[in-house]
């Protein structure tokens, strides 16, 4: 069975180290000649939640890597009528060389990597969204390394607050990341959306101690923060809790009296889409501090070298 991606501590920190190094090659090298470890594959994308920067990062990120991106509409597989994931996983091992997957459980992903023998990537599930924390964290690798440098290295010791909706993808992917690269996290919202036990489980598998704290005092766990993130309060399949969640979250709102807590070069970060007035204020979204739209653009890089790691494990050695 081939490696797959599918929670942040799949890599060790040693390959995490080089794939950020790749991720900067590769960033750099865009349109002077590529990499093209996927020269001759091809890889499968199935979507069952909407997206925009996952699908098109990863669509031209196969391209760019020299394969050929396939998209799968969930509809129209078999799955839809009743075929097992275990049997689709096991035909699609013998077309595919890998495959992507945006999708509700986590467990499917799982079920799909024990089956089949092609790598998986999580391209988000309810749980998790380790792609995403990969770019964040490259995003401000590529701020706080020496120039020329992605240097993993640079983000020990820093301090980061994720405000909002604790029991969500993100925070529970903040939660290993930090432990894998030493960051020190503070998680603040209310009392009744603290991270799930299974994220525990998950630390404990990759013999990782945690390097986070919970509080509902958001003023107290932004103080002092090298960077500020917020996330949505409403994700997809969420909407029928809707006006529950805007009363619940409205304090952790992140605006600027919120950010005049944390340092004051502290970056604020959102793995978007935004919902202005809601999680953030437009003031935050558009400050110079704001750094929405490199993370944007950094999920192609770092879903590249993710993509290369996987293809040729040698690039992260």
């Amino acid at each position: 069975m081939s490696q797959s991606f599918l929670k942040s501590t799949d890599f060790t920190r040693d390959e995490a180290a080089a794939l950020f190094h790749l991720t900067a090659e590769l960033k750099a090298r865009r349109g002077k000649g590529h990499i093209e470890p996927l020269n001759g594959q091809t890889w499968a994308m199935l979507f069952h939640k909407s997206s925009t920067r996952t699908r098109i990062s990863f669509e031209v990120g196969v391209h760019e890597l020299g394969g050929h991106p396939m998209i799968l509409d969930p509809n129209s597989l078999q799955l839809g009528r009743g075929e097992s994931v275990e049997d689709t996983a096991r035909v699609m091992s013998r077309y595919l060389h890998g495959i992507i997957i945006r999708t509700y459980e986590q467990a499917l992903l799982d079920q799909f990597d024990h089956a089949g023998s092609i790598p998986v990537v999580n391209a988000l599930t309810n749980e998790l969204h380790p792609c995403q924390i990969y770019t964040d964290a490259f995003s401000l690798i590529e701020r706080w390394s020496e120039p020329g440098k992605a240097d993993l290295a640079s983000l020990a010791g820093r301090q980061i607050c994720f405000v909002g909706d604790c029991a969500s993808n993100m925070a529970h992917s903040w939660i290993l990341a930090s432990a894998l690269f030493g960051i020190q996290l503070h998680l603040t919202g209310p009392k009744a959306y603290q991270p799930l036990p299974f994220v525990a489980d998950l630390l404990k598998d990759a013999g990782l101690e945690p390097t986070w704290s919970f509080s509902d005092d958001a003023k107290a766990a932004v103080e002092g923060s090298d960077m500020v993130y917020t996330d949505v309060w409403v994700s997809m399949g969420d909407e029928d809790e809707k006006e529950q969640r805007l009363r619940d979250f409205m304090p952790y709102q992140v605006n600027k009296a919120l950010m005049s807590v944390a340092k004051p070069d502290a970056y604020f970060m959102h793995c978007l889409p935004a919902h202005e007035g809601e999680e953030v204020t437009a003031e935050v979204l558009k400050d110079p501090r704001s750094i929405i739209f490199d993370q944007a653009e950094n999920r192609l890089h770092t879903q590249k070298a993710i993509l290369a790691g996987l293809a040729d494990p040698s690039l992260l050695r």
